[in-house]
């Protein structure tokens, strides 16, 4: 199923919310198909007195009459004339048995649908007859269903922009089950899968002649937990989308209200068994909050390391011993950061700039003896995956630290953090970070292979699989260039 467009902005004087409502239309009208056991189209009038396809959807319940898509087409010149009789009349027009060919035998309504007053556009309802048989009361019923409807869309009350309640996605549709109720909510017919729903539920007897709030209020077990939509739902009074749970089974229902220019004389409600899916639910949330847990373990977990190298570098006489537990601490606690920014959401991906907007300046101050370091940050780094997230805090710690305790050692000075992501060469999108300080220069910088610089070597090409380069600043000083390739499935 498709809508085109374009022909409604080309020839269509409409009035506010016009479009929006024939959008509702096709948005819901797989319905009607499924009823009508029909192939449903949707026609647009055009200046020339012609008509042009803004959607054809074909039925779940039958075998489709139209195999190739006609949407943009212009209409047969054979249905031409009927689709004008409804459009002047405002009611539903029928074929006649002599417009049958001899390939096929097919009934084709035109149905006006009308919205104040005014004909927006024409339906067809194509339905094949030529392997006709006596109808089953099932199809009667659904048949005089899609009736129903298609008359309250020449009378502009249907489809109903209150209706449903919320997401169309997992609703109901007719062959899940149907169940169609008189206008005091007795159940005049119940489809088979429809009362097999209810059978799972727990009600045993025949639904028909019974009150559908009835069966429902006795089928529930704890009336504190009811959905307040449910009484206005099972009554066919609005239409909306509730659920009805009971030993362990959960019932999807869609209420459809059938109208006339006077009362509501019935209702369709449609039932979906969702008990799977909602399991399935339940056991993404509970894992979701498993994972968020084993998050927040793990942070407090690390950062009571954290706080044990920090009493043990207390009781430490040697200086190198003692400066060597304090860095193991900063690593520790830059991973438990990462772990405490997962916990606190459902997703996989850690927002880094929140990260290592606090992680920066926390390793400039930790680092920095008794000079005055001033730390700027520049450009974004985005949603990262966390198996990213972990090393890469971790390397700009490190090269942060080293920035302050070589370059600008005894001294003040300024270390920048920049970010920039965009497409690289090989057409995946890159990550390029620099940081830089204006101290005494690359010399002094790499004076050494520490073990800072080790990890950051290690982290970068292995963990990131990225590179890293040490170059002079201008101005003096000394800049780490960082260039990583993001892998798009692990941003998703």
């Amino acid at each position: 199923m498709a809508i085109f467009t374009d022909p409604i902005n080309e020839y269509a004087d409409f009035a506010p919310g016009d479009a929006e409502w024939l959008h509702l239309l096709v948005g819901d009208w797989q319905l009607i198909a499924d009823l009508a056991f029909a192939d449903l189209a949707l026609w647009l009038p055009t200046p020339d007195g012609s008509y042009v396809a803004l959607a054809h959807v074909r039925p779940s319940t039958t075998h489709t009459v139209f195999h190739s898509d006609f949407v943009g087409e212009r209409i047969r010149a054979d249905l031409l004339p009927l689709a004008d009789a409804a459009r002047r009349s405002q009611v539903i027009e029928r074929s006649s048995e002599s417009d049958w060919t001899t390939e096929m035998a097919m009934r084709v309504e035109a149905v006006p649908m009308v919205r104040n007053g005014r004909t927006l556009a024409v339906l067809t309802s194509h339905m094949d007859l030529s392997s006709s048989r006596m109808p089953s009361r099932l199809e009667l019923t659904y048949r005089q269903c899609a009736y129903d409807l298609l008359h309250m869309g020449t009378l502009g009350l249907w489809p109903d922009f209150a209706s449903p309640t919320g997401s169309r996605r997992g609703a109901p549709r007719v062959g899940d089950g149907l169940i169609r109720l008189d206008a005091d909510g007795i159940v005049e017919y119940a489809s088979p899968n429809g009362v097999s729903a209810f059978r799972r539920l727990g009600d045993v007897e025949s639904l028909e002649g019974r009150s559908l709030a009835e069966i429902t209020t006795a089928l529930l077990k704890d009336r504190r937990m009811v959905d307040e939509t449910l009484p206005l739902v099972v009554t066919g009074r609005m239409p909306w989308r509730t659920e009805l749970e009971s030993r362990g089974v959960t019932l999807s229902l869609r209420a459809i209200p059938l109208r006339n220019q006077h009362e509501r004389f019935g209702a369709l409600v449609l039932c979906r068994d969702v008990s799977e899916l909602r399991r399935r639910e339940m056991e993404l949330v509970t894992k979701d909050a498993t994972i968020r847990e084993i998050h927040h373990r793990v942070k407090n977990n690390l950062q009571t390391v954290a706080a044990l190298l920090r009493m043990q570098s207390r009781r430490m006489v040697s200086e190198e011993a003692k400066q060597g537990l304090e860095q193991a601490m900063r690593r520790v606690a830059t991973i438990a950061m990462v772990h405490e920014t997962l916990s606190q959401g459902l997703a996989q991906n850690v927002d880094f700039d929140e990260l290592i907007g606090r992680q920066f300046r926390l390793s400039a101050e930790v680092a920095s003896e008794s000079q005055t370091v001033t730390t700027q940050r520049s450009g974004e780094f985005g949603e990262l995956p966390s198996e990213f997230a972990t090393p890469l805090a971790l390397v700009i710690n490190e090269l942060v630290t080293n920035a302050v305790e070589h370059g600008l050692k005894g001294r003040k000075g300024n270390v920048w953090l920049t970010a920039r992501r965009g497409n690289g060469g090989n057409g995946r999108e890159q990550l390029r970070v620099t940081v830089e300080d204006d101290g005494v220069g690359l010399a002094d910088n790499q004076g050494g292979e520490g073990l800072g610089l080790q990890i950051v070597r290690t982290l970068v090409t292995s963990e990131l699989g990225g590179t890293i380069e040490w170059t002079s600043r201008e101005g003096g000083g000394t800049r780490v260039g960082i260039e990583l390739n993001l892998d798009p499935q692990r941003l998703r």
